[in-house]
């Protein structure tokens, strides 16, 4: 028997999960592991995705270098990043989230990652290959070349 619950409007206005201290804790050290790159990509959190009829919220974005107006600012991205990080959160099914991943590779993003902190590993998908999973050593995306080692990632430190 399936149960379900019913949504907050914090998750109905976002279309994601609650965060909690463990996504938070991951999306924080992701965003300083891809830090390095700021100088050749432009990085987002939570940034809205409009594609097409596809509407999402990547955990984080890596866009080619984009020339940001702090005084103009743009609410809702219809050009898909070059890489989407999703993390799973603990109310999210894995397949909701792989779902949705397909969704944007379909709509133009070139590779997206699956964070997944249970088993303190990502997998990439791409449109053209099968996913692979990572857990320890050195992650390559194969969309942008960025390097994250997972020790930064998942060592309590």
């Amino acid at each position: 028997m399936e149960t379900t619950r019913e949504l907050t409007s914090y998750e109905q206005g976002r279309d994601k999960p609650l965060p909690s201290l463990n996504h938070g804790q991951l999306q924080f050290l992701l965003s300083g592991a891809l830090l390095p790159y700021r100088n050749d990509f432009t990085i987002a959190s939570e940034l809205t995705l409009e594609l097409g009829d596809l509407r999402v919220t990547p955990d984080l974005c890596v866009y080619p270098k984009l020339d940001i107006d702090y005084q103009r600012d743009v609410i809702r991205m219809t050009d898909p990043p070059l890489l989407a990080i999703e993390i799973l959160s603990p109310t999210q099914s894995q397949q909701e989230v792989v779902n949705r991943i397909h969704d944007m590779l379909d709509a133009g993003v070139e590779s997206c990652w699956l964070v997944q902190p249970a088993t303190e590993s990502i997998t990439i998908f791409t449109g053209d290959e099968k996913p692979a999973t990572v857990s320890t050593g050195m992650l390559c995306d194969p969309a942008t070349d960025i390097e994250v080692d997972l020790t930064d990632i998942f060592e309590e430190g």
